[in-house]
């Protein structure tokens, strides 16, 4: 099996003239690369304690949901605004060029539970900041962040500090 930055096609001056696009639909349309990604993933989890794996749709549950079970742990769903059916506990968070609200479940967390992040990149950070503080407000406790892939030149670790976060594969650039 070829190592895993080779299953991640890179798009240059995508979307503007200057920025290298790092195009996960790559990795999961290979199935060599997609049980790579899932296992390397998995393997940052080793020696972590935690009751329960959450993620941003989309790509968070694509990753977490096969992690979470073969772990055999619980998974929680963070969604757009609107998406989900019951009670809900929301945080807005600025975006390169606006806003967004995710929303999880106000029963999805419960007092004290160890919460592992699971999502396919970190950027600039925010989303991520964001799904902690709707963990924190519910009384969990973030204990690990894992990415497939991390644009450093961003600096989303330093939003993040703090926490433990790992990456599988680390662009230095944006």
């Amino acid at each position: 099996m070829k190592p895993i930055e080779e299953y991640v096609r890179s798009i240059p001056d995508f979307p503007e003239p200057g920025i290298i696009f790092r195009d996960v639909t790559s990795v999961l349309q290979n199935a060599d690369g997609l049980a790579l990604a899932i296992d390397l993933m998995q393997e940052k989890l080793k020696g972590v304690e935690f009751d329960v794996i959450a993620g941003p749709e989309s790509r968070g549950f694509i990753f977490g949901v096969p992690i979470a079970y073969n772990l055999h742990k619980p998974f929680i769903p963070i969604r757009k605004k609107g998406k989900l059916p019951c009670e809900t506990a929301s945080v807005t968070y600025e975006l390169e060029y606006g806003t967004a609200e995710i929303e999880i479940h106000k029963d999805a967390v419960k007092k004290g539970q160890k919460v592992v992040i699971i999502d396919d990149l970190i950027a600039t950070g925010g989303t991520n900041a964001a799904i902690i503080e709707l963990i924190e407000g519910l009384g969990g406790e973030v204990v690990k962040c894992v990415f497939l892939m991390e644009l450093a030149g961003l600096k989303g670790r330093e939003k993040l500090s703090g926490y433990d976060v790992d990456s599988v594969i680390i662009y230095p650039g944006k």
